[in-house]
């Protein structure tokens, strides 16, 4: 028995190329399937085409020139029930021990005997915190979902890449008073081609009122104060949407015995080639391989992971 942490796309496509192989697996998911494909934006569009997310040799088909958060979705549910995977759902790992060929792994609900241990478990699971009071406020969320609830707000929204400018556009259109914050001079090259000209003239005409090397002092019930190059400035406030990005689950891997590279990356130290880690018998999939570097790895270019992880683990037999 193989066992797969996280039922994202790689999770996925890890137990369908042990599948294609005779090789019988779990996954065993803290959260819902897919989980970070279901925390994103209700109304979110994926940057790569359905043909570049596709699993498993499944077709992708999707209404748009770009799939949906809706359609990915349907998509990974349906792929998932094709091939009739074995998916523990709602259930956390807490650790593994043992060694190659003799893991146990522990959650909270068990202990499952494994012959090797796949860790697909993402970036998405933890928000980089502001660590600034007012922080643990009701009103900060770090996790956009619909803008409806924020209709006739004041809203700010920190942060510079995707997820901000996405926040601040719907939000904006559902008639909130929108601010975003962001600590450098410009917005993210990398936010999606048709969204940047949107979010920068919006900027630029004053619709959305933009900070820019800027940071936030302290969040209050209704307002915020904020550090900009022309001072502090304290702004009514309604909600914060903290679009600050991400990390990976550092503390779980070292538990698991997964060395990190102590760069700036902190990525786990792992073969290229098998994607086997330190540890002998436990192995990484997915954008966790990148560590901090969460621009470098996508659904479409750590796909090949899955079947570098079953090949490999059928040669070891």
């Amino acid at each position: 028995m193989i066992v797969i942490i996280g039922s994202g796309p790689i999770g996925l496509a890890t137990a369908i190329s042990l599948k294609n192989r005779g090789i019988e697996s779990i996954i065993i998911e803290r959260g819902c399937l897919v989980n970070s494909i279901y925390n994103y934006p209700t109304n979110m569009t994926f940057f790569s085409t359905s043909d570049k997310l596709e699993i498993g040799n499944i077709p992708f088909i999707s209404h748009g020139s770009k799939p949906t958060r809706k359609e990915a979705l349907e998509y990974y549910r349906r792929a998932a029930e094709h091939y009739k995977l074995n998916i523990n759902l709602y259930e956390k790992v807490t650790d593994v021990k043992g060694e190659d060929g003799h893991f146990e792994v522990i959650t909270d609900k068990g202990t499952y005997r494994a012959e090797k241990v796949i860790v697909a478990t993402g970036f998405y699971g933890r928000p980089n915190m502001m660590n600034v009071p007012g922080e643990n406020l009701p009103k900060v969320l770090h996790y956009y979902d619909d803008p409806h609830r924020y209709a006739w707000q004041n809203v700010l929204v920190v942060g510079g890449g995707n997820s901000a400018a996405d926040a601040a556009l719907e939000t904006y259109r559902c008639n909130a008073n929108v601010s975003i914050l962001v600590k450098h001079d410009t917005l993210k090259p990398s936010i999606k081609y048709w969204v940047k000209p949107d979010i920068e003239n919006r900027i630029k005409e004053g619709a959305i009122t933009g900070y820019f090397n800027s940071e936030v002092l302290e969040i209050r019930e209704k307002e915020v104060v904020i550090k900009t190059p022309e001072g502090e400035k304290t702004i009514p406030n309604d909600f914060v949407l903290a679009m600050t990005g991400y990390r990976p689950h550092f503390d779980l891997m070292k538990k698991f015995g997964i060395e990190l590279t102590e760069d700036e990356k902190k990525m786990p130290v792992y073969d290229k080639d098998s994607l086997e880690t330190n540890r002998k018998g436990v192995y990484v999939a997915g954008v966790v391989c990148g560590g901090l570097d969460t621009s470098s790895l996508f659904i479409e270019n750590s796909r090949i992971h899955a079947e570098q992880i079953a090949n490999h683990i059928e040669k070891s037999r």
